[in-house]
């Protein structure tokens, strides 16, 4: 059973990988564009500014859910490391139960979020729902609070599921 909620857990963290870089890909190329329709056309188009915002919100958040299953993200760990047995497991434990009600409050306070704005539009984009751009919030913590499961259920990952990850320590 644990194998099958490590796969599990792994494609996840596969699909964050995906969703973030390719919202980084995308913010890559949108920007430039935006330089060149302004200085070189002298014509600003006004929807490369907005659109890398919005990718900046996908890239962060389900960035930082990756990061965190795989411990890069940012941490300060230097007194937890400096402890021993039984505190240390507590410490550790402490941090988890801390990042797994920060991921509830991204879900339960981003779905009302949501809620609340969907039916609002975006004035650079008419037609997408404000909501729609607030998903990521709700979603991403909904993915973190599943690693955070995962990592106290079954110890933290030997490696990360893309090739060439570093493995976490």
């Amino acid at each position: 059973m644990a194998h099958v909620v490590r796969r599990m857990m792994d494609v996840l963290y596969f699909a964050c990988v995906l969703l973030a870089g390719t919202a980084l890909v995308a913010i890559s190329a949108i920007i430039p564009w935006g330089v060149y329709t302004r200085y070189v056309v002298n014509r600003a188009a006004s929807w490369p500014e907005p659109t890398a915002v919005l990718l900046t919100i996908v890239l962060t958040f389900f960035g930082a859910a990756a990061c965190y299953r795989t411990g890069t993200h940012m941490s300060v760990s230097v007194f937890v490391r400096m402890l021993s047995g039984r505190w240390k497991r507590g410490a550790e434990l402490l941090a988890e139960a801390l990042v797994a009600a920060l991921a509830l409050f991204m879900v339960v306070y981003g779905a009302g979020l949501c809620a609340a704005t969907w039916y609002q539009a975006i004035a650079d984009f008419p037609s997408l729902s404000v909501g729609v751009t607030y998903l990521p919030i709700p979603l991403s913590g909904a993915v973190t609070f599943l690693f955070v499961l995962e990592r106290v259920l079954l110890g933290r990952p030997a490696a990360a599921a893309a090739p060439g990850a570093v493995a976490p320590h």
